[in-house]
């Protein structure tokens, strides 16, 4: 029986759960709502607390995938539950918490000072950048 792509999925990879990654921004008037699009207030947008979320998760793999290899964002399921305003700071936690062959599922926060202001999963994918790159380049 020939490979399947779903098969590819199962390679395993030498990472393990309960890699920590975190990052923080300072809301800016660029990252609100109504500078992205995504809606006509001046709050942090939601495609904002997407990305600061996939950077924890970046930062969570820092120096753990092998040379010649990256991660590619595969979902994210992300609730935005508070607001908030420009000028105050968010901090974005990531926590690896299941890898499957070269699945990577990690549970995300999103914190403010008062409280929770989004919480969800990410999963990214380990793959070969040249090949990964080269399959880009051939889709364009």
């Amino acid at each position: 029986m020939l490979p399947t792509a779903r098969d590819a999925y199962r390679t395993p990879v030498p990472l393990e759960p309960g890699l920590v990654g975190s990052t923080s921004l300072t809301v800016a008037e660029g990252d609100t709502a109504l500078a992205l699009g995504s809606g006509d207030v001046p709050v942090l947008a939601t495609p904002r607390v997407a990305l600061l979320a996939e950077r924890a998760t970046v930062k969570a793999l820092e120096g753990h995938v092998d040379e010649g290899q990256t991660t590619v964002g595969y979902r994210v399921q992300l609730d935005h539950l508070a607001p908030v305003p420009i000028g105050d700071e968010v901090l974005a936690e990531a926590v690896l918490e299941s890898v499957e062959g070269r699945r990577l599922t990690f549970r995300v926060s999103v914190k403010h000072r008062d409280g929770l202001v989004a919480a969800g999963r990410i999963t990214r994918v380990v793959v070969e950048r040249s090949r990964f790159l080269g399959k880009a380049a051939g889709a364009a």
